[in-house]
């Protein structure tokens, strides 16, 4: 089972693709989940222009490397989210508009479908992203929340969703959400939930990520275990949980990086995830798509970070037994 290793680009987008790609040509990568925006995908020219796709391609090639899945995390984000200032650092101009949230709404959607259709042209399988949330800010329930609000967030994402997921079903892409804090789905029962709310869209799974799972208490081998079916995509990034009594993990409103937060992201294998047994999970459910290394630490030079986190999933790479280790002692069995 030889899974691809690839480096999704969006905490790289201040390099251009070319020099991005050498670099992970360098390190070993096999592929790249390139995200859409800057120079690494654009959507729109996908569309647009009919040879952009086949050239996205070919400047892969260059460095070794291909593409089966592309990321549009932040226009995904647009879809069900409260709209406020805050967005418009993370939204194109062209979805962005003046700002009115509906107009954001509507122009995120019809971004989401036509990522689809980009991706099918390019020839990738999947989309990773994020749906957003109307009831994140009513996570915790003080002042009360009524259940009929959360109730409404789940039918929100079933109403705004559903035509998306159906464009996705029409190109054959699949859309899988990073389950996530601040997505309608952020641990495994609000996972649960929104396959519900979605009446189990066939285009609809997740990108599994442990590392927003292991701060919250989940185990992310459980979480691979729920949804056999549903891990469309995987990515390989690492957090550390370091309470000591004063720190918590709603993370005190202390930026990443700050050595007083009660848990932060870190460089493959510097973490608690528990990489071997998610790798005996994903072998268990016959997960062949790319472990996809998603680099966030800021306690680490991140070229020495992105080599580093290559060669530690190639080296737990590993494939399922395909004998049985007693079946040696069977007589009729035994080289002769």
């Amino acid at each position: 089972m030889a899974r691809p290793v690839t480096m999704i680009t969006g905490q790289w987008g201040d390099l251009p693709l070319d020099v991005l790609g050498a670099k992970c040509q360098e390190w070993g990568f096999d592929g790249l989940e390139l995200a859409a925006a800057g120079d690494h995908f654009n959507v729109a020219a996908a569309l647009s222009e009919p040879d952009y796709c086949e050239k996205k391609r070919a400047q892969l090639a260059k460095y070794g490397l291909q593409c089966w899945a592309v990321s549009n995390h932040c226009t995904g984000q647009a879809v069900l989210d409260q709209i406020d200032a805050r967005h418009q650092s993370v939204l194109s101009p062209e979805v962005w508009g003046d700002g009115n949230p509906a107009g954001v709404r509507a122009r995120a959607i019809e971004e989401m479908k036509n990522t689809a259709r980009a991706v099918q042209k390019l020839g990738g399988s999947v989309v990773t992203g994020f749906t957003g949330s109307s009831i994140w800010p009513y996570l915790y329930s003080f002042p009360p929340v009524p259940q009929s609000w959360i109730d409404g967030g789940f039918a929100l994402l079933k109403e705004l969703w559903t035509p998306i997921l159906d464009v996705f079903q029409e190109c054959g892409v699949k859309f899988a959400l990073e389950v996530h804090p601040t997505e309608i789905a952020f641990d495994l029962y609000t996972a649960e939930m929104a396959l519900k709310a979605l009446d189990n869209h066939p285009a609809f799974g997740f990108n599994f990520d442990p590392s927003h799972l292991i701060w919250q208490g989940v185990d992310p081998v459980e979480f691979i275990r729920a949804f056999p079916d549903r891990i469309y995509h995987v990515h390989m990034k690492d957090a550390i949980v370091k309470l000591n009594g004063k720190s918590g993990i709603l993370g005190s409103h202390l930026n990443f990086g700050d050595w007083r937060r009660g848990w932060d992201f870190r460089s493959l294998g510097h973490g608690s995830v528990n990489f071997e047994e998610i790798i005996r999970a994903l072998n268990d459910i016959g997960y062949e798509g790319p472990l996809s290394v998603e680099w966030e630490d800021m306690g680490m030079d991140r070229d020495f970070g992105g080599r580093e986190s290559c060669e530690f999933v190639k080296r737990i790479n590993f494939s399922p037994s395909t004998v049985a280790f007693d079946a040696a002692f069977d007589q009729d069995k035994q080289a002769k």
